[in-house]
């Protein structure tokens, strides 16, 4: 008898989870339902949905492999937790960029370009690349007259192409062509007599043309010409080769000609539009789009290509009248609108048609989590964490997927509040669909419209770890002890400054912006103050604020060689003296880089130890106290603390090394202490331990209260640059140059600095940049964050759209100016937060 399927269980129960600073938690995560992680910075919300559930699911996932990969189980750390029932199999959608290859665009990651190219291939209609006229099929009496016109009075050879690029040994094909009587072929370029036996790697591909005839062109033996050409194009599929020594060489074809030049076109195929092919890719740039200017320090647009990486051939056909390159230079909402009016006859709808029906749901997803604006070449390598992070989620939606549970890490970085519903909208449809999505999420919107929050706190690093709240939004809301509740329901706020500083007659003037889609734009950025650039997603921000106006100043004032954006002039650049930009990027690309490396507060710290009497008399040095170079630290791990294991088809695995148990020093090392702390003591202590140890010690101080200041408090001394957010590492930066010296004349420039922050860490950021400006300094943001633009002094609001849409300074001034201007999008934003100053209460 067979047993009934059992029920699926109704949550995802967790049960004494004491990762990192997780305090033996308890929790109840209901399943296909719309779950948001909350809290502040450092509270254990990663921890939880990251380091918890789903390295436990990964785990389970190798467990269920075949006894292959069964070994790898055994590397794998189980997470620190007692127990997880009701576990789905998990997929994890984090912030990190679609890949470093020059060869990676939007097209390539989304896969769209390849069903791109098979469309093209199937449907489109190739055109002479030297005439522009269409491509037709010809007969083998126009072949004729093309070879009597190329070659007369000179001996050509008529060959098939019997094998073209294909592996194998080719025996039965040669044996063949042996016993229909020919008598020599090209083989891979060298001419062989078909009598001799020629031995082929089946491993490699080879290219094989059979001799058809070799004849002295001459008017007189034209009908054995066309003969020769007729057998060679029945032997080859109609395509011909003919080669006339040091005339040249010709491929011709049957099918695919141009009957005005007899240019011959190369059979179409998918990989023919591929520019990671030689059969598609550009000779010239080898299908990067760039070339290698020693006169530049960048590379340089490729003359021959322009950019596009294709070769003519593949730019001479066309699809509804458009070639591939132009479809994919097309924003993505734009073309969607383009496919979805496009008309074709009957034939090519039926061919197209379900390659068509793909290609518009694809960008369709990506529409609904507000990547509109970006076009399918461009490089994937130039895409913040956030857009990657949104593409793979518009992937994830197409897929279709039953009983997932799907792990997002703040999903609306670098949206626009405008922007924001459309990727709530795709987060519902997941779970519609009958999956389980855990958001980790700051965003009030989000928080608002989730089905369950989960709230942990209600500090960070050993303040935090606990979940101070759970249930819906409006039950955390009404919880004393939540810290996100308490600005849900309005309790607390982010207040509006009292005063705003005014203008002065000081400016930084960028004139003729016109890189990328700014259209003519001129800059004026008030010295000074506090000031946000602000817009839609794909407005132009960044590419104003980060390419044109940064690189310009950083070319006048420090000599940078990374070439600006195209501008006509720079104005004002004397009332600075330094440009600093506190983006996103890693401080470090290897597990050696932390924020003590960082911040230079390490080598303050190993003069410290090197001081020590027992150190003096045993001759150690500071270097003695670095796990970079050979002497103290352990030589098994090199330093690292943490061995790397290949995992082949997974992410490779870090260890903690057996010889050290991953404190990174040999045990001679070790026995050197200050005030009762070894050296591995310092780097497992947080910044906020480490500031209260080093109080008397200046230099260690210093940088250590500037990472308090910014929010880092939790931060462990010696976490790994590798393990740090885009945020954090961007706080860490920003800490670094609070650290020093301030000129009263420093230009800073900030990239989205609230990622990753919790209402109440906005708070603190927002007093270090205001202290900065205080000391007359200028700070410029570019910014999302309601909280963030309603304090500043001045707002600059680009837009209306993004990509070709956008590119223009719709409003500026004041928050308030901003606000009330009908063309702003930022502005209907804001006017609720300035014209009523209160949090909207949960319904």
């Amino acid at each position: 008898m067979r047993r009934a399927p059992a029920a699926a269980p109704e949550a995802i129960e967790i049960r004494g989870a004491r990762e990192h600073n997780l305090a033996d938690v308890d929790v109840r995560i209901p399943r296909n339902r719309l779950v948001v992680v909350t809290g502040p910075s450092g509270s254990g919300k990663s921890t939880l949905a990251f380091d918890t559930l789903y390295a436990e699911g990964q785990r389970r996932y190798v467990e269920s492999l075949s006894a292959y990969a069964r070994p790898f189980l055994d590397q794998m750390r189980k997470p620190d937790v007692d127990a997880v029932d009701g576990l789905s199999p998990a997929i994890a959608i984090e912030q990190r960029t679609a890949g470093s290859s020059p060869r990676s665009t939007v097209g390539t990651v989304t896969e769209i370009y390849d069903h791109l190219r098979l469309l093209y291939a199937r449907a489109g209609e190739p055109f002479c690349p030297d005439c522009g006229a269409p491509i037709a099929s010809q007969t083998a009496q126009a072949m004729t007259e093309r070879v009597l016109g190329l070659a007369e009075g000179t001996a050509v050879t008529v060959m098939a192409p019997v094998v073209r690029d294909r592996k194998g040994d080719h025996r039965q094909r040669l044996a063949e062509l042996r016993r229909r009587g020919f008598v020599r072929a090209r083989i891979d370029g060298a001419l062989h007599d078909l009598a001799e036996k020629v031995p082929l790697d089946r491993r490699r591909r080879h290219a094989i043309d059979v001799v058809v005839d070799r004849i002295a062109i001459r008017e007189a033996v034209r009908s054995r010409i066309a003969e020769s050409i007729a057998t060679a194009a029945g032997l080859a599929e109609g395509f011909v080769r003919v080669d006339a020594g040091e005339s040249g060489e010709w491929l011709l074809s049957e099918r695919n000609a141009c009957g005005v030049c007899g240019f011959s076109f190369p059979e179409l195929a998918p990989r023919s539009f591929s520019f990671n092919s030689p059969h598609g890719a550009c000779p010239d740039c080898d299908g990067l789009g760039t070339t290698d200017d020693p006169w530049q320090s960048s590379p340089r647009v490729c003359r021959s290509c322009g950019g596009t990486r294709l070769r003519r051939e593949a730019r001479s056909v066309r699809f509804a009248g458009l070639s591939i390159d132009a479809v994919a230079a097309r924003p993505i909402g734009e073309l969607a609108r383009w496919l979805a009016a496009v008309e074709l006859d009957a034939t090519r709808a039926r061919i197209a048609e379900r390659v068509l029906a793909e290609i518009r749901e694809r960008l369709r997803f990506l529409e609904d989590v507000g990547l509109g604006y970006l076009t399918l070449d461009r490089p994937g390598a130039s895409l913040s964490g956030g857009e990657s992070q949104r593409i793979r989620l518009a992937t994830q939606v197409g897929a279709s997927l039953l009983g997932v549970l799907y792990i997002l890490d703040e999903p609306s970085i670098g949206l626009h509040p405008r922007d924001n519903a459309r990727l709530l909208a795709s987060l519902e449809r997941l779970r519609d669909q009958g999956n389980t999505v855990i958001v980790v999420e700051h965003d009030e919107e989000t928080i608002r419209r989730a089905d369950h929050v989960i709230d942990m706190g209600p500090g960070a690093g050993a303040h935090g770890g606990r979940v101070v709240a759970s249930g819906t939004p409006a039950e955390i809301a009404a919880s004393a002890e939540s810290p996100t509740g308490a600005f849900l329901s309005g309790r607390r706020r982010v207040p509006v400054p009292e005063r705003r500083r005014p203008l002065g007659d000081r400016f930084l003037v960028l004139r003729g912006c016109r890189e990328h889609n700014l259209k003519n734009v001129t800059l004026r950025v008030p010295l000074g103050l506090f000031t946000v650039v602000t817009g839609v997603s794909g407005s132009g921000k960044s590419t104003l604020v980060n390419e044109t106006l940064y690189r310009a100043l950083a070319a006048r004032l420090h000599g940078a060689e990374a070439r600006p954006g195209t501008f006509d002039r720079l104005d004002g650049a004397q009332h600075v003296d330094k440009a600093v930009c506190v983006d996103q990027a890693p401080i470090g690309r290897t597990p050696r880089s932390n924020a003590l490396t960082y911040t230079g507060a390490f080598d303050a710290i190993r003069r410290l130890w090197s001081g020590v009497p027992e150190a003096r008399l045993r001759g150690y040095g500071p270097g003695r106290f670095s796990f970079n170079v050979k002497g103290g630290r352990c030589e098994a791990c090199e330093g690292d603390g943490t061995l790397r294991v290949e995992m082949h088809f997974l992410p490779d695995l870090y260890v903690p090394c057996e010889s050290c148990g991953g404190r990174r020093y040999g045990r001679d090392t070790l026995e050197i202490r200050y005030k009762g702390r070894s050296i591995a003591d310092v780097l497992e202590m947080s910044v906020e331990e480490g500031l209260d140890f080093f109080a008397n010690v200046a230099a260690v101080r210093r940088p250590l209260q500037a990472l308090h200041d910014v929010g880092l408090d939790y931060l462990r001394l010696g976490q790994p640059a590798t393990t740090l957010s885009g945020g954090e590492a961007q706080r860490v930066k920003l800490a670094k140059e609070l650290a020093r010296r301030a000129t009263g004349r420093t230009f800073y420039l900030l990239d989205e600095p609230t990622t990753g922050l919790h209402f109440s860490d906005v708070q603190r950021l927002l007093a270090v940049l205001g202290s900065l400006v205080e000391l007359g300094n200028s700070v410029l943001v570019i910014e999302h964050h309601p909280d963030v633009i309603k304090t500043a002094d001045h707002v600059i609001d680009l837009g209306p759209e993004g990509g070709e849409k956008g590119g223009e300074i719709v409003a500026l001034g004041t928050p308030e100016e901003v606000a009330q201007d009908p063309r702003s999008h930022t502005g209907r934003a804001l006017a609720p937060l300035l014209f009523t100053d209160a949090a909207v209460p949960i319904p």
